[in-house]
């Protein structure tokens, strides 16, 4: 199955055939996490990419942290465009994480050096654009421009997360980087809430309450 293989450029060739030759892959990291923003990366890469990392792009969670180190700076170096957005806590909480997931991969393609004729997003899609797009299920398996989007995303985040274990120590967020761990709700039910956590979220709700 084409799911347990590495990621290709089936779907971008489709596309570059039929004329849209900046087609970018959108994804985002941080939607089930109680603390930190949400990011979402949108890569370009080209018809002429033949380059031996390509090869390794993988989803962002089956690669080890140095791997994707490696290739986000890969990504970022060689890519025809990269574009990073992302969204804080508060705005999470006005907002819901949907649409707060969506601002962050708008805010991304915003920032792209060159704008894409087409967009292939992971999983959500995003008619506030006029921009041709479609979105893929488990696009980050299947499209490597959508993989890249996802490693550049993890990367950026997981950096975010560890500079907030500087600030907000106690939660171990460079460990489990906001995501609700054992250890993390231990702490939050110990500790309480810091300005990085998602007040709209259940477990975080329920400390807030909890504590007046």
């Amino acid at each position: 199955m084409r799911s347990s293989q590495s990621p290709s450029f089936i779907e971008e060739e489709k596309l570059w055939q039929q004329g849209y030759q900046l087609v970018a892959g959108i994804d985002e990291v941080g939607r089930g996490p109680l603390a930190g923003p949400v990011v979402a990366a949108a890569v370009i890469l080209t018809p002429e990419s033949r380059l031996s990392w390509l090869l390794q792009l993988r989803d962002s969670k089956r690669l080890a942290p140095r791997k994707r180190e490696f290739l986000s700076s890969c990504i970022q170096r060689e890519a025809l465009a990269v574009g990073i957005g992302v969204v804080p806590p508060e705005t999470i909480d006005v907002r819901g994480i949907v649409a707060a997931t969506r601002l962050a991969m708008r805010l991304a393609v915003e920032k792209l050096a060159r704008s894409p004729d087409f967009l292939l997003i992971d999983w959500i899609t995003m008619p506030e654009l006029d921009i041709p797009q479609r979105n893929i299920t488990r696009g980050d398996k299947l499209s490597r421009s959508i993989a890249a989007a996802s490693i550049v995303a993890k990367v950026h985040r997981d950096r975010l997360m560890m500079e907030y274990d500087g600030l907000y120590s106690g939660y171990g967020f460079a460990r489990n980087k906001g995501y609700p761990t054992t250890e993390h709700l231990a702490k939050l039910r110990r500790l309480g809430c810091c300005p990085i956590h998602r007040a709209s979220f259940a477990p975080v709700r329920e400390v807030r309450e909890r504590n007046g």
